[in-house]
């Protein structure tokens, strides 16, 4: 049987983690329950010896290597998964995605996932043109993303919302906790974006396969310089595209395990602006970026009418600025 192998190495802001979650934040198309079966199946390796549990705790520099068995190729099956449904009609869905659903079935990854919600959901009704595995999918989210996603319930709908992904018509719009306060507190990061030259799994504004990626930016709320809040609107979609940017100009998101900031930074910037160690200590644990898609706006196929949608901010950001606003 073949064989994916994909190889981790610990850094300072994944020291105490579980190997499994540390393993589920630095592969984010992976679920951590089958990061578990992986490791009781022998797949997972520490520092070249086989790892015995799932609960190891993570040091720095460990490096880790996972074996992904290459799947038989299937069509994805319903499951009957709750959906945070935002609007529906027979066109569309908006959805309020949960922060750790992937969105469509992968590699090591065939259940649990946006898809298999959807075809327990919608049945047949969802378009054919993302293939047997991503039905009515027009855009993704990051498995650790949580908010609004678009999904197209026939082929016609389909190819109306992705060509305004083309054309740049459609706006959506992400709220960021960041490291420290950028400045200015608005303006455009236009860095181009590509596949990271030696990290498979990440991507960068140095890289060997370049494309124009611009984040239009502003500072919400600042936070005592330790941190802010801050609203991107994407002109283009790449691969972790504000996560890159955001990192590029120095201001990585927290909690991000691939471009967040390291520990010390962290809580230096933190004690310098009054917080308590126990807050302090709950950011750093952290295992995934503190973002979330707030608002989507887009023409509907159909009526050619504008639509609008927003989310609140889930409860483990909401919880962690009211922390902060203290």
């Amino acid at each position: 049987m073949e064989e994916n192998r994909l190889t981790f190495v610990a850094e300072e802001q994944h020291i105490n983690l579980r190997a499994d979650k540390f393993l589920s934040a630095v592969y984010d198309e992976l679920s951590r329950s089958r990061l578990q079966k992986l490791i009781v199946d022998g797949h997972v390796t520490l520092n070249d010896v086989v790892l015995k549990s799932a609960s190891t705790r993570v040091g720095e520099g460990d490096i880790f290597s996972v074996c992904v068995p290459e799947p038989e190729m299937g069509e994805p099956e319903a499951e009957d998964i709750p959906l945070d449904i935002v609007y529906e009609d027979d066109d569309l869905l908006v959805i309020n995605k949960a922060v750790g659903m992937v969105v469509h079935p992968g590699a090591g990854n065939w259940s649990g996932t946006l898809v298999n919600a959807l075809l327990h959901h919608c049945g047949d009704s969802l378009s054919g043109i993302g293939g047997v595995i991503r039905p009515g999918i027009v855009h993704r989210l990051d498995k650790n993303t949580s908010g609004l996603i678009m999904v197209a319930k026939n082929d016609h709908a389909h190819q109306y919302l992705s060509a305004q992904f083309a054309d740049r018509t459609l706006s959506r719009i992400y709220h960021a906790l960041v490291l420290g306060v950028p400045m200015p507190i608005k303006g455009v990061v236009s860095r181009e974006i590509g596949r990271h030259r030696h990290h498979r799994l990440k991507m960068s504004v140095m890289s060997n396969t370049p494309r124009d990626a611009r984040t239009h930016y502003k500072v919400v709320e600042n936070y005592g310089e330790a941190c802010a809040l801050v609203e991107c609107k994407l002109e283009t979609g790449r691969t972790h595209q504000i996560r890159v940017h955001m990192e590029a100009i120095g201001h990585p998101l927290i909690g991000d395990p691939l471009y967040g900031p390291q520990q010390t930074g962290l809580i230096a910037k933190m004690k310098k602006a009054g917080y308590d160690n126990e807050f302090i200590k709950e950011m750093v644990k952290l295992s995934h970026q503190m973002l979330f898609a707030r608002h989507i706006s887009f023409i509907h196929p159909t009526s050619e009418k504008q639509m609008e949608f927003e989310c609140a901010a889930p409860e483990y950001i909401a919880n962690a600025l009211k922390q902060f606003r203290k």
